[in-house]
């Protein structure tokens, strides 16, 4: 078996928290994920499981807002270094899922622009012990880290929990699509020769 060559990891430590992220973009959608979050957990499972990202996060800190942000930018930073130059990849990634009630779309362009726009539609401000306002942010976190134009909407869907678990789904998906060799590419995918 040919060993990876697009994995990274990463270790951030401040005064608030104490992170550790290791990713294999190559893998099988193997997970150990402890960040103390539960619900963070579950969602990033998800997106190793259905990105086939192979994911080890460990996560310590004050407080719950601080570990779910240091998480999201850590985690970007990681996939950005496993990226390298982006030289081979696909670039653009979309996805369409539903779960259950929900229904979310997620678009998103590895291109170095970071940028977002996300509408979860949730009716709480809490899921599942964690502030919404806390996943948005995670969301834009990582988008910003790994610089990614990333465009997350919930479309439609009754139950919170299963539209951001959709969103993440959605996330999984497009990630896979475009962090993916393309074969029939040859170098940077960009006009400008750099991304």
């Amino acid at each position: 078996m040919v060993k990876s060559l697009r994995t990274g990891k990463k270790t951030r430590k401040t005064k608030e928290t104490k992170i550790f992220i290791e990713v294999d973009l190559d893998g099988k959608g193997r997970f150990e994920v402890n960040t103390s979050v539960g619900f963070l957990d579950h969602m990033l499972g998800t997106l190793s499981k259905h990105s086939l990202i192979d994911l080890k996060a460990e996560a310590e800190g004050d407080l719950t807002h601080h570990i779910v942000e240091d998480v999201a930018i850590t985690l970007g930073e990681t996939i950005d270094k496993a990226l390298g130059d982006r030289a081979g990849i696909k670039r653009f990634g979309h996805a369409l899922v539903p779960m259950d009630d929900a229904l979310a779309r997620v678009a998103l362009d590895v291109g170095g622009r970071p940028y977002s726009v996300i509408c979860l539609k949730t009716e709480l401000k809490v899921v599942e012990g964690l502030p919404v306002e806390d996943l948005e942010h995670f969301l834009r976190s990582f988008s910003f880290s790994l610089k990614i134009n990333l465009h997350a909407e919930v479309l439609h869907g009754e139950n919170d929990h299963h539209k951001i678990e959709a969103v993440f789904k959605g996330l999984a998906l497009a990630l896979r699509e475009a962090l993916s060799i393309d074969p029939e590419r040859e170098g940077i995918p960009s006009t400008k020769g750099v991304l």
